[in-house]
This record gives C-alpha cells, structure tokens and sequence, in this order.
C-alpha cells in the first residue's frame, strides 16, 4: 500500500526521488516502526507523535529538518554543510551521510520516547 511520502516523491524529478527514497529508507532502518506522513507539507517521520525528521527537495538541495536541538548537537558533523535552526542542506552534488541521518535520527527518537 502506498503511502502519502511515496505520493509526494513520485511527484519530482528521478534525481530527487533517488535523495528522498534513500532518506526515508536510511530512517526506516533505524526504526520500522516510524510513522509516515506529510506536515507542513513536506514528508514527515514520527514517533508518539512526535516529529523525529522532516526532509524535502529543493531544486539544488535536499533538506533535512531534524530541529534546532541537533543541529546544535551535531554541529561538529554539520561544518561541511550550509545550515540553519533546525535545517541541514545536502547538495544533490555530494553524497548522503548514512551514519549522520541513523544518528539524528536515534538522537530525535529518544528526545521522542522522554518527553
């Protein structure tokens, strides 16, 4: 059954479905069980209704939107990246930081399971 990320991807181009699909599939990894679906308008993994990750094409950049919280804790990981509060900037130039996304996808799960 498809969901409302896979109706969002297959709206854009192959090269953005490529980022998108590998990002939801890096996360899933991490945890199954994450919830899927669309906020603000852009695809959204929750737990407890919690927001763990948001991430959405641009036209020269994926974004991941994890918060504020850790962009600030993986600042040291995030130097060769443009970012801002709570936006981190992947040029579809470069290639995709698995660990990175595992790692603040785990860091927003246990914010999501104490809070």
């Amino acid at each position: 059954m498809e969901n409302k990320i896979d109706e969002f991807i297959k709206k854009y181009p192959e090269e953005q479905q490529v980022f998108l699909e590998k990002v939801k599939e890096i996360a899933l990894g991490v945890d199954p069980t994450l919830e899927q679906t669309i906020s603000y308008g852009i695809p959204t993994l929750k737990k407890n209704g919690k927001m763990v990750l948001h991430f959405a094409p641009s036209k020269a950049h994926l974004g991941l939107y994890p918060g504020s919280a850790a962009i600030v804790h993986f600042e040291d990981r995030l130097k060769d990246y443009k970012t801002r509060k709570g936006t981190i900037q992947i040029p579809y130039t470069e290639p995709l930081d698995h660990h990175l996304i595992e790692d603040l996808v785990r860091y927003n799960l246990e914010r999501a399971t104490k809070e």
